[in-house]
């Protein structure tokens, strides 16, 4: 009898026993998993101070790369391409009409600026070559350039740009010329015209009158010949040639 109650205190003991190890096994791993949880969490907040998780982050990623792609792909809407030398000669010269330099500047090559010759022999040496920079101030400038010589006179050509402009750039108003060629010949004059020999590879857009006072039978013609290049399948402006009868 004594025997069989010993047995059964020591099996209650040992029930007891396992049922409070395991109480304390079981506390600490949810303990551990708490504290593990605490550990493991990622550390990013959002700009209202609260935490987010990596998927959100990524999200809100991928979204501002969505926003960048169809800003740029606005910004080639807005800016056309310009196909052909014709199309770009046609931009250029309504930008001399307007006077919009800043317009003229964006066609200006960006390492050879552009050269520009009062008459049809375009002189290497001594033309007058701008970058785009100078070109978008050039009609508020008040800097007197030698520009060549006068036609008969010999005179040096010594004008601002504004007056250059006036007398040969935009003397007549090719943007609604007679006629416009391109790589062809129009206005024919005594001067040489050498621009095929300077700018080899250049396409020349002429703008073109045949004349405007029958009393002269056509030696008041004028022409303005852009000299365009292309690079990169973009037009640049290397050369603006006005022309004219000459002695």
């Amino acid at each position: 009898m004594n025997i069989r109650r010993l047995l059964l205190a020591l099996v209650a003991f040992l029930l007891i026993s396992g049922c409070t190890n395991g109480e304390e096994l079981n506390g600490g791993q949810v303990e551990e998993t708490e504290n593990g949880a605490s550990q493991d969490e990622p550390n990013i907040s959002d700009p209202n101070g609260e935490q987010l998780g990596e998927n959100e982050e990524e999200t809100k990623d991928e979204v501002e790369e969505d926003v960048k792609e169809e800003s740029e792909k606005k910004d080639e809407k807005e800016e056309p391409k310009i196909a052909t030398p014709k199309e770009a000669a046609n931009e250029i010269v309504t930008a001399f009409s307007e006077k919009d330099m800043k317009k003229v500047a964006s066609f200006v090559h960006p390492s050879k600026g552009v050269r520009f010759s009062p008459y049809a022999y375009v002189d290497v040496e001594d033309d007058v070559v701008f970058t785009a920079e100078q070109v978008k101030e050039a009609m508020s400038e008040d800097t007197v350039y030698t520009w060549g010589v006068f036609d008969g006179k010999g005179n040096p050509i010594e004008k601002t740009f504004a007056e250059y402009y006036e007398r040969f750039i935009y003397d007549e108003d090719f943007a609604n010329a007679e006629e416009v060629a391109v790589d062809e010949r129009l206005g024919h004059g005594n001067t040489l015209d050498n621009t095929g020999e300077v700018y080899p590879e250049a396409t020349v857009v002429e703008f073109y009158f045949s004349g405007f006072n029958p009393d002269f039978a056509g030696m008041d013609w004028r022409s303005l010949r852009l000299v365009l290049e292309e690079e990169d399948g973009q037009w640049y402006l290397v050369g603006v040639v006005h022309d004219e009868w000459t002695i």
